[in-house]
Parts: C-alpha cells; structure tokens; sequence
C-alpha cells in the first residue's frame, strides 16, 4: 500500500475518508429500510417513526460546533477512531430493543440520539483532513470523492438490508453495521496522520506539493481559532449555513423517507423498492465526484467564485426543478428517474460546501465546517418529521414541493458567498485572489 500511493499518500486518506463517510450512512439509512418492521413489532405510527429519525438527525446537529471544536484541539485521526466505536455501541442498542418492550418508543429515540451525537464528528473531521493535506486547486475533488461515500453508503443500503432482514431479521442488520464501523475505524486509526511531516509514508515532494497549494492566511492553517461572534458575523458562513439547511431538507427526504415513499405510495413491492431505492444514492455517489471535478476545472481557469458559488447555484436549481416534477409523474419508475436526477442535481453542488468551507477558515476548518453542517442536519431533521405531517394533509406532492421551493433558495443563497475572502481577515488581506 505504501509503495502504491507513494507521492499521492493524500488520495489514499481521502479514500478512507471516503470509506467512513459510506460506513456512517451505512449506520443511520439501515433504519428507513428496516423501519416497517420496526412499526409492526413496536405499533409506531409513521408520526412516531418520523420521530425516530429525527433524532438521529437532531444529535447529530447539536453536536457539530462541539465536534468541530473537538476536530480542531485533536486532530480527525483519534477522533474518528474514537468516533467509529461509538457508532458501533448504540447502532447495536437498536437492536437489543426486546419485542414487546412498552418503552421501546424512548429506547429508540435515545439510541438513534446518542448514535447522532456520535456520527457528528464525521464531515469537521474530513474538512480538517483536507484543510491539512489537499492543495486548494484539488480540494472539489477530494471532498467530490469523501462525500461520494454517502450515495454509496446509502445506495448499497437498501438492497443490503433487505437481504439481511428478509433471511436473518432486521435486528441483524444493525448488528452488520457496527462491526462494520469498527473494522473501518481500526484501519483509519493505522494508515491516518493528522499532519503531512507526521506521516511515516510521505514524501518530501509530497509535503512540497501540498504545502505550496495551501491558502496562506495568517499563518497558514496554525493560529487562534474563530470566536462564536466571528462565525455569525461572517456573511460567507451564515450564507452557506442557509443553503446547506436547504441542501440538508431536500437530501433526507432520500435517507429517511423514499424508500417507504416507494412501497407505500407508488405501490413497489419489498424487492421492487429496494432495486429502484437504490437510483438516487447511485445518483449522489456520481453527482458528488463530478462536482467536485468540475468545480475544480472551473475554478482553475475562472476563479472560485464561478467554480464554487456558481456551480452549486445552479446545481440546486436544477435539483428544485427535478423535485417539484418526479411526484406529478404517473408512473412510479418515471418518478423515481426523475427524483433521482434531483438528487444527484443536488450533489453536484456538494463538494462547493467543504471546499470553501475549508478555503476561507484559516485554523478553524473544523469548527466552520461543522456550524455550516449544522445548519444541514437541521434541516434534515425538520424534513424527517414534517414530510409525513406534510403529505397525510396535502399529498405527497406537496411534501415534494416544499422541499423544491427550499432548494431554490438555497441557490440563491449562493450570491451571498465570497470564496476569496478568509474569515477573521480584512478584505484587502485575503489570500488567493484570482
């Protein structure tokens, strides 16, 4: 492994990172697929359900600042080792449930709860990772690559559960899930450094080639962290907080709802809907890498502002439109097409995120990244339990809709960035001007 990524060593991390980020939303969609039988061995309601998955998301909120914080004093190599284990602990107390138990309902909330305070390390930590190791001109790229991992994680879901639950019962698939985790997690532990020059494996080239295409901002990547009033104050980030709220809305109405979305409203059968379940993650797993590569050539050669803030503009107008058309079709497989290209509409954008997330946070990669993220998981939290309110009195379409028109404004929102500027510096002191 050593002598195969010598002079890339950074693209064997992003690869792993890629791996955790599979594994995490391997962790929190098992559950929208085992959630009808979890409805009929506890009596839950799709209200109570949305409840459930809503508190995964809501953990994994509140957590984000407070993980990036930790991110930043500790570095993602411990962290997200530290992280995978926990995962693996209260993925596994959903399963330890017992039929019949007249607490399960809290039981569930609190495990999933937990399991999101867990997982909240994920995303600061491989915004840190990237902050430290990517050169800037590659960063659409990498983060493309890392956030790959969730169309692929939540794609293979669907059938993999669904062989595990139809054979060995739904109680095993989380049980999968956390060894899983920590097998990742073990061997990030190995092959992770949290700086280039701590690395065994990298060359001095390597180390040359990175350090030479990092922002130079103050001191580079060392220095104070951000203050809370900072974080606020800055437009770029509350901008980007607002349109990852909408990004975060529409993307888990795929992870918590679609696949009952499928088989209750379109009428697919368990099979049927695991096979067409599986369109949009595929969807996200293309979409995220060729944003992220696009990004990155439209940067090189237009500057940032075109290759972040106009790429994602106009991804997630594109995504709205897909949205607001898929539940007006009449057939359900022509609905799923077309919520599908929504999806990877939506993930074209998602590499511009992190990359000037990571671009314009000076030392504080971790704790930027993970307030923008927070904005995300509280839209997905809200979107886990609105939808199903949503549709049982206006229609699916609606529930659709709503998510469509947010997604519109988190295009616009788009305007408000400027990717040149670094937090916590002057304008006229702003690295990497194009």
């Amino acid at each position: 492994m050593q002598e195969l990524f010598r002079g890339r060593l950074r693209w064997l991390l992003v690869f792993w990172m890629f791996a955790i980020s599979a594994t995490a939303y391997l962790d929190r969609v098992n559950i929208s697929i085992a959630g009808p039988f979890i409805q009929r061995e506890f009596g839950l309601s799709n209200t109570q359900l949305g409840y459930v998955f809503s508190a995964f998301v809501l953990g994994y909120a509140i957590f984000q600042v407070p993980g990036g914080r930790l991110v930043d004093r500790y570095g993602p190599r411990r962290t997200l080792m530290l992280a995978t284990i926990w995962w693996a602990i209260f993925t596994s107390m959903t399963a330890l449930v017992p039929s019949g138990f007249a607490g399960a309902l809290l039981i569930l909330l609190s495990a999933r709860l937990v399991l999101g305070l867990g997982e909240a390390v994920v995303y600061p930590s491989s915004n840190r990772l990237v902050s430290k190791w990517v050169p800037t001109t590659e960063r659409g790229l990498a983060n493309g690559v890392i956030f790959a991992g969730v169309g692929i994680g939540a794609g293979v879901t669907p059938p993999l559960v669904t062989y595990i639950l139809m054979h060995y019962g739904w109680r095993m698939s989380f049980w999968i899930s956390a060894i899983i985790g920590i097998v990742i997690g073990a061997m990030w532990f190995w092959i992770a450094r949290d700086e280039p020059e701590q690395h065994p494996w990298i060359t001095r080239e390597e180390v040359k080639q990175i350090e030479a295409g990092l922002p130079v901002a103050s001191g580079g990547t060392k220095g104070p962290a951000l203050r809370w009033t900072q974080l606020t104050g800055s437009r770029s980030i509350m901008a980007m907080s607002m349109s990852y709220f909408s990004f975060g809305y529409c993307a888990y109405i795929y992870f918590t709802w679609f696949f009952i979305y499928l088989s209750k409203v379109r009428g697919l059968d368990l099979k049927s809907s695991a096979v067409f379940g599986m369109l949009p993650f595929l969807a996200m797993a293309i979409g995220s890498p060729l944003g992220g590569w696009i990004s990155d050539f439209v940067t090189r050669h237009w500057g940032r502002r075109g290759g972040r803030c106009g790429l994602a503009a106009v991804s997630m107008g594109v995504s709205a439109l897909f949205l607001a058309l898929g539940p007006l079709a009449a057939d359900a497989r022509m609905a799923t097409l077309l919520l599908a290209g929504g999806a990877g509409a939506l993930y074209l954008s998602q590499s511009s995120f992190w990359s000037v997330s990571a671009d314009i946070s000076g030392p504080s990669a971790g704790v930027v990244s993970g307030f923008m993220n927070m904005g995300n998981q509280i839209g997905g939290a809200l979107t886990a339990s609105v939808t199903p309110i949503v549709a049982s009195y206006f229609g699916w379409a609606i529930s659709f809709l709503v998510a469509a028109v947010l997604c519109g404004i988190g295009a616009l929102s788009w305007l408000l960035v400027d990717p040149e500027r670094t937090v916590g510096l002057p304008a006229v002191e702003a690295p990497g001007r194009r």
